[in-house]
């Protein structure tokens, strides 16, 4: 009786975890594009810096005055030599994904995003001439056809967009990579990653957003009606992008790696849906078909890379890395939300 309550208290757990991961994610995507549809606040470098500002102000209250999470202690050296470098592709990689909404629907970036899987397994094939056996391969089939369909039906496709969208998606594998040969020894929780990061972050994208969209931003101000409400909705939108942060350590530690590889997939289908009943963007049939194949492939990707896990835990004795060939990508799923 006893395993079967704390069995429905795990469970009920690990369904609100995932709804209000849901919940924040989603706020945060339609926010954003609000801000640069229905704001007319064009200028994505100013709006990550404020996402960074609030989530540096945020991981310190968090930290130092909260104290919800120990803080991880990182030496001065390794912060300009490990996480400097991390937080400038960190930094690269959330403004790509800004520039993207301002240009393609969100339903569009969503799919897009979902690409991630695939380009994080082919730099590594590259660069670290890593090898995979065929059934991750296979997996990487249906996700980079759905993307093709996807792109070649998109009513609102936007060159720059989709570029800005697709280089984000590199530049989430390149951050992955990085973390994994960079932060060897530090166990980074999503809060002290944004304790670490965000601060730097602010500080490589304050003098490019100021000298590129400072002018632009003070016309806005002087020329848009609403200001102080606009305003109010852009500082949320960097708190909400904050506790988005909460919500992927609550899930994480609440659910398993396929709950969370299939949750984070179907969280994609209701960005997708939710975007579309409020901005209403224009999606044909086929490619709503490419998006439900591109999501699909990334949950079978899922299944097998934690499957070929369970099975190189399973298997005794030593194996080379060529020989055995089923060395696990290294994946960016928990990576991909982050502020």
């Amino acid at each position: 009786m006893e395993d079967g309550k704390m069995g429905n208290a795990t469970t009920i757990r690990a369904v609100l975890a995932i709804l209000q991961w849901w919940g924040f994610n989603v706020t945060v995507i339609i926010m954003n594009k609000w801000i640069f549809q229905k704001l007319e606040f064009q200028f994505p470098l100013t709006v990550s810096c404020v996402h960074f500002i609030c989530s540096s102000i945020g991981a310190y209250i968090a930290i130092k005055v909260l104290k919800t999470k120990p803080l991880i202690e990182v030496a001065s050296e390794d912060r300009w030599k490990r996480i400097f470098p991390m937080s400038f592709v960190f930094c690269i990689n959330i403004v790509l994904g800004n520039v993207s909404l301002r240009y393609i629907p969100v339903s569009f970036m969503q799919t897009i995003k979902s690409f991630t899987p695939a380009t994080t397994v082919i730099l590594q094939w590259l660069v670290w001439r890593k090898h995979f056996e065929w059934r991750i391969w296979a997996s990487l089939v249906p996700i980079v056809g759905g993307i093709m369909l996807t792109s070649i039906t998109e009513l609102s496709f936007n060159m720059f967009g989709f570029c800005a969208a697709m280089v984000g998606c590199l530049a989430t594998s390149t951050k992955t990579i990085l973390a994994e040969s960079l932060l060897h020894g530090y166990k980074f929780d999503s809060i002290n990653t944004v304790y670490y990061m965000a601060p730097f972050a602010t500080m490589i994208l304050s003098v490019p957003a100021i000298v590129l969209e400072g002018n632009g931003v003070v016309s806005w101000l002087y020329t848009y009606d609403s200001v102080a409400p606009a305003l109010v909705i852009i500082i949320t939108s960097g708190v909400l992008a904050f506790c988005l942060n909460f919500s992927i350590f609550y899930v994480i530690h609440s659910t398993t790696a396929v709950t969370f590889n299939v949750a984070g997939n179907l969280k994609v289908a209701v960005a997708v849906l939710v975007s579309w009943m409020i901005f209403r963007n224009p999606i044909s049939a086929m490619n709503a078909v490419g998006c439900a194949i591109t999501l699909v492939g990334c949950t079978f990707y899922g299944y097998v890379r934690h499957l070929i896990s369970q099975q190189a835990t399973a298997a005794p004795g030593p194996r080379t890395p060529r020989g055995r060939m089923e060395m696990l990508p290294l994946t960016s799923e928990m990576q991909s939300d982050k502020i």
